[in-house]
């Protein structure tokens, strides 16, 4: 199969070079060619005579030849990611011929070894019927490929797809006619934005892959698990699964996150609502008008129910011609008031207008109701073979996306709703410096105002904008809710949250827009709260508080009502990405990990339910990695039926921009959530304690390490600067949020103000990726060098090498790290280093991160027995390895550039910024998980 995958990838670039050679002549083609060949022999035979060759042909190179080697050795990287995901898809499809048994991570596989465990039928059902399974799209920007290069790189996925179908020559031939014209629209397609993103652009991306994957893609995953489940529990009654509750649903953060984004308002919030109801709404009419078209049943030769022909009178359609065709009209009667549902509720017109006007839904539930009468008259009048296709679908596409399609979550930093409540207290009078106040002294004042009846702000004051801007999202919120039901908008996340104010402060704004109702603490008129208070807890020191700041919330006098009124669930959000900026790798997933716990002690003990929402990024440092393992390495109860994850930036494209990889990856959270919820033992081994303990052991060393590096060494933050396209990266027009929660110029900036996501970026751009493993080194020599003798030593490493077998958490934390350490180039971010003007600076600072990634290295092949990285999987070393010769290339004129456009040389010709944020692309796309 490997053979397979090189072939796709020596045929796409053989269309590349003709591109090359045809778009910008046959001396750039050799150029290319002789970059190629020089970086493979480099790269894959060790030459170092071919090292030096190929050094003089980059640094030889005119500006004009810049641009065209980065945009081919760029192209090439996306050319090969779409390769390398179609052998993914046949290795698959292979399997599923060979009839092997279901890979761990699949659905069917979780429900076998569920089955085994002796998880009945009915004990699967009932836990379905009470989990949320929701990845979460954001528009947190390290996407760095247009849209429309997106487009392009899928019908060129699709075209390759199709050449392991049977064809005829005529057939291959128009298919490599396309294939090649697909690739020149490629190279004739600016590759770069001119623009910033807007929040509008950054939702219109978003949904593109509803269309692409989610809206077939969720409920026919959805009919394939009830079929799996009849199947291994041979529970099927009369032929019939039982159907599933819409556990899996879909949310995002695209124009309800504040957080740092002055873009997103009201408006965008709106926008975002109206945009994902028309999408849905007229995939809705688009499947009915299919429908009617392939239900022309005759009541002359089959029956129908009453129900059905009822439908079928209150329709406008009343024509001579379908009198007989009483499915017909009941779809053409569920078409006109589709029409005038979208009329109602965005002034959508369709493409096709019904023949009269008719009554819109008030809601889904009575177009669900509708279809369901067709439904149940075609199965019981031998109609179960068309009652199993499209308008099955259909049913289950209306409960899972409603008329809303996805939850739109709203954050907002802690901070700033202070700074609102602050002046809606000064203004009426009641405190005039809210912010100074004790934690104690605010949230007395906070509690005394919602148990008011009145509100606080004043109808005729003047507010600031940001006042009123917020006040604006929480009034938006309400409408929408009103509009397209409770499931638009039902949770507000407090990025930074460090108090129970913070909590407080937004169930006070919720009350000042009419969201809040009730009295908190009455038993007569209990609190009624329309969004779930969500805290995104974040540092270090917020995730070993986090426990404590829950206690005080479930404590909080009237909030069981609130609680009760959620359906006994509390949300608790943690992040990844600045917890990992703040305390490293190492502490970061240990202090996750201990929060977690925590909170699952807390909540089983106040018999509320918890749901985690993992704030996870691309980057192993932010929390990314393989999301089946990811799941069952949390601790025991942690997940429990109820999940939510971010997907954000070029990781969406790469999970769900191909519908079989986007099941694949739908499918891994499905069964993940499955097997640590239900078989929770397989995560608790026998010697869980004294693993914890030497756990937090490494991470007392390793936050020590990562503390002194980052944060204790003296320029540091200029190193950081200059080595790293960081500057760069924050012009390249990857999203509508800003790089930095502050602006910064060369005398203020700070790391501790850098926005996590382009901290790990630039890391990858310079190949060393130092987020997700500095420090694990010099901690486990850390513990190794406090035993007292060799015996203890050796028993220590024993118990680290039993820690790697049996405890699935550090046993993922070190495949992670491994992946990381296997991608990471020394001799490449060398060069990066060069870029330090500071001599001593860069000897010193970069002679550590060189001595710790050794370091790291050794003691990581201590524990796991393994010599060579990614020993256990080959697959995606020998991928490494073969895009190692093509980004070569890429970071080589990187660093050329940079040094060109900093220095002034060269810095006023746009070809060079240009070729700068084009080497950024090829990079990324050559990592694949960089943001």
């Amino acid at each position: 199969m490997n053979d397979g995958w090189r072939d796709d990838i020596r045929f796409l670039g053989r269309l590349l070079g003709d591109c090359v050679r045809e778009q910008e002549g046959d001396a750039a083609y050799k150029l290319v060619e002789a970059i190629r060949q020089t970086a493979v022999r480099f790269r894959r035979d060790g030459d170092c005579v071919a090292g030096a060759e190929l050094d003089c042909l980059l640094n030889g190179l005119s500006h004009d030849q810049t641009i065209a080697v980065v945009r081919a050795f760029s192209y090439f990287s996306h050319l090969a990611n779409i390769a390398e995901d179609k052998h993914h898809n046949r290795l698959c499809r292979v399997q599923a011929l060979a009839g092997s048994p279901p890979e761990p991570g699949s659905v069917t596989r979780a429900l076998q070894d569920i089955d085994v465990a002796g998880v009945t039928d009915e004990q699967l059902r009932a836990f379905l019927d009470n989990a949320l399974i929701m990845p979460v799209l954001t528009a947190h920007p390290t996407e760095v490929k247009r849209k429309a290069i997106l487009d392009a790189e899928r019908e060129i996925a699709s075209l390759l797809a199709q050449r392991d179908l049977p064809m005829t020559t005529r057939e291959l031939d128009r298919n490599t006619a396309e294939l090649r014209a697909r690739v020149f629209t490629l190279w004739q397609t600016r590759m770069l934005r001119n623009t910033r993103l807007t929040v509008v652009d950054e939702i219109e991306n978003a949904l593109s892959y509803y269309r692409a994957t989610f809206l077939r893609g969720i409920p026919r995953l959805m009919a394939d698990m009830e079929d799996d489940i009849a199947e291994v529990f041979k529970s099927k009654s009369g032929g019939t699964p039982a159907s599933l509750a819409p556990f899996l649903q879909m949310g995002s953060w695209i124009g309800g996150d504040r957080d740092g984004n002055p873009n997103v308002t009201a408006e965008t919030l709106e926008h975002a609502a109206q945009q994902q109801s028309k999408v849905i709404l007229q995939w809705y009419l688009d499947e009915v008008h299919a429908l009617a078209a392939e239900l022309p049943l005759s009541s002359l030769m089959v029956d129908a129910s009453t129900e059905l022909l009822a439908l079928a009178e209150a329709s406008p359609e009343h024509s001579e011609h379908r009198a007989d065709e009483p499915y017909r009209r009941a779809l053409i009667g569920i078409y006109a008031r589709l029409v005038a549902t979208a009329a109602r509720l965005i002034g959508h017109a369709a493409q096709r207008f019904p023949s009269a006007d008719a009554t819109p839904y008030d809601c889904a539930q009575g177009l669900a109701a509708d279809v369901q009468i067709v439904i149940d008259s075609l199965r019981r009048h031998h109609g179960n073979a068309l009652a199993h296709g499209r308008i099955d679908a259909l049913a289950r596409a209306i409960s899972i996306f409603g008329f809303h399609l996805a939850s739109v979550d709203m954050r907002q930093v802690s901070d700033i709703h202070e700074a609102v409540v602050g002046e809606l207290f000064k203004v009426a009078g009641i405190e005039t410096d809210y912010a100074a106040l004790s934690e104690e002294r605010k949230l007395k004042l906070l509690l005394a105002e919602l148990r008011q009846p009145r509100m606080l702000s004043l109808p005729y004051h003047h507010y600031s904008e940001q006042t009123r801007s917020e006040l604006a999202i929480f009034k938006m919120a309400r409408e929408l809710r009103a509009r397209f039901g409770g499931r638009i908008a039902r949770n507000y996340i407090i990025s930074h949250t460090e108090t129970l104010s913070d909590l407080v402060e937004v169930m006070l704004l919720q009350k000042e827009c009419g969201m809040l109702r009730g009295t908190l603490g009455s038993k007569i008129d209990p609190a009624r709260m329309e969004l779930m208070v969500i805290p995104l807890f974040e540092t270090i020191e917020d995730l070993r508080n986090a426990a404590g700041i829950m206690e005080s919330l479930l404590d909080l006098m009237g909030f069981d009502a609130v609680i009760e009124q959620h359906g006994m669930e509390q949300e608790v959000m943690l992040g990844y990405s600045d917890s990992n900026k703040d305390g490293g790798f190492l502490t970061s997933n240990w202090e996750l990990y201990k929060a977690e716990s925590a909170l699952v002690k807390l909540f089983e003990n106040r018999r509320v339910r918890l749901r985690l929402f993992h704030g996870r990024g691309g980057t192993v440092g932010r929390g990314g990695g393989p999301t089946y393992e990811a799941l069952l390495s949390q601790p025991t109860g942690a997940v429990n039926g109820q999940i939510r994850l971010t997907e954000q930036g070029e990781i969406i494209n790469s999970k769900f921009a191909n519908p079989e990889i986007g099941r694949r990856n739908l499918e891994a959270v499905i069964a993940a959530t499955l097997v640590a919820s239900l078989l929770p033992t397989q995560n608790a081994p026998a010697e869980l304690s004294t693993f914890e303990g030497t756990m937090q052991q490494l991470s007392d060393h390793a936050y020590g390490a990562y503390r002194n590096l980052v944060y204790e060494t003296p320029g540091f933050k200029d190193y950081f600067f200059s080595t790293t396209p960081i500057t760069e990266i924050a012009d390249l027009n990857l999203g509508s949020r800003p790089a930095s929660r502050k602006l910064m110029d060369e005398k203020h900036r700070k790391i501790e103000d850098l926005r996590a996501i382009p901290w790990g970026f630039s890391w990858g751009q310079c190949r060393l990726l130092l987020p997700g493993w500095f420090g694990f080194g010099s901690a486990v020599k850390a513990i190794l060098d406090e035993q007292p003798d060799d015996t203890a030593r050796n028993a220590c490493v024993a118990t680290l090498k039993r820690m790697v077998k049996t405890w699935s958490f550090f046993h993922t934390l070190l495949s992670n790290m491994d992946m990381v350490l296997a991608k990471t180039d020394l001799a490449v971010a060398s060069r990066y280093a060069e870029l330090c003007e500071d001599a001593a600076l860069r000897k010193s600072v970069f002679a550590r991160i060189h001595a710790e990634w050794h370091l790291t290295c050794e003691m990581l092949s201590l524990i796991t027995e393994r010599a060579e990285r990614l020993a256990d999987n080959p697959l995606l070393a020998r991928s490494i390895q073969d895009r190692s010769a093509y980004l070569d290339p890429l970071n080589h004129l990187q660093v050329e550039l940079l040094k060109r456009y900093r220095t002034k040389k060269d810095a006023g010709d746009v070809r060079v910024s240009r070729g700068i944020h084009l080497t950024i692309n090829g990079v990324a796309a050559g990592l694949r998980n960089s943001g």
